[in-house]
C-alpha cells in the first residue's frame, strides 16, 4: 500500500458526559475528523482506534505499528488524547521512541444542540438492538 497508513484515535467517554462534553462522546465523529484531516493531507486511515485510559506502551496501540500497517497516529485534539490514554507526554515519547509520528487534527468541533446530542445518546444507547446511527 502506498501513502502514509493512519491510526485514528478517539476516546472511549462515558455516555454520563454527553451534556457536559459532548464531542468526546461522540467517537464517530472524533474518527470522522481524523479521516477528514488524513484525506485533507493525502493519507489513508487504516485502523480506527477507541481508548479510555490506556497505557502508552499497550500492546492495543503498537500492535498495527509492529505489523507495518501505521505510520502514524492521529486524533482530534489533545483533549481527546488526554482521556484516551494515561498520559500524553509519555506515548509521545513511545511514538519517538518507536519511529511513529503523533499528530492532532485540530480542526473545529462540531457544535451540537439538543438534537445532535440526542442522535449521539440513541447511536450509543442502543447499539445491542441493531442502530446503525442513520
Amino acid at each position: 500500500m502506498d501513502g502514509v497508513r493512519v491510526a485514528a484515535i478517539a476516546s472511549l467517554t462515558p455516555l454520563e458526559e454527553l451534556d457536559r462534553d459532548p464531542f468526546l462522546v461522540d467517537t464517530r465523529s472524533q474518527h470522522a475528523m481524523c479521516a477528514r484531516w488524513a484525506a485533507d493531507k493525502g493519507y489513508i486511515v487504516t485502523c480506527h482506534l477507541l481508548f479510555y485510559g490506556l497505557r502508552p506502551d499497550h500492546s492495543g496501540l503498537w500492535s498495527d505499528v509492529e505489523a507495518g500497517q501505521v505510520d502514524l497516529f492521529v486524533a482530534p485534539n489533545e483533549r481527546v488524547l488526554s482521556r484516551a490514554l494515561t498520559s500524553v507526554p509519555d506515548f509521545f515519547a513511545e511514538c519517538g521512541r518507536r519511529g511513529v509520528r503523533l499528530e492532532t487534527a485540530g480542526l473545529d468541533e462540531p457544535a451540537y444542540d439538543a438534537a445532535m446530542k440526542a442522535n449521539v445518546h440513541r447511536r450509543l444507547s442502543m447499539p445491542t438492538a441493531g442502530y446503525d446511527g442513520c
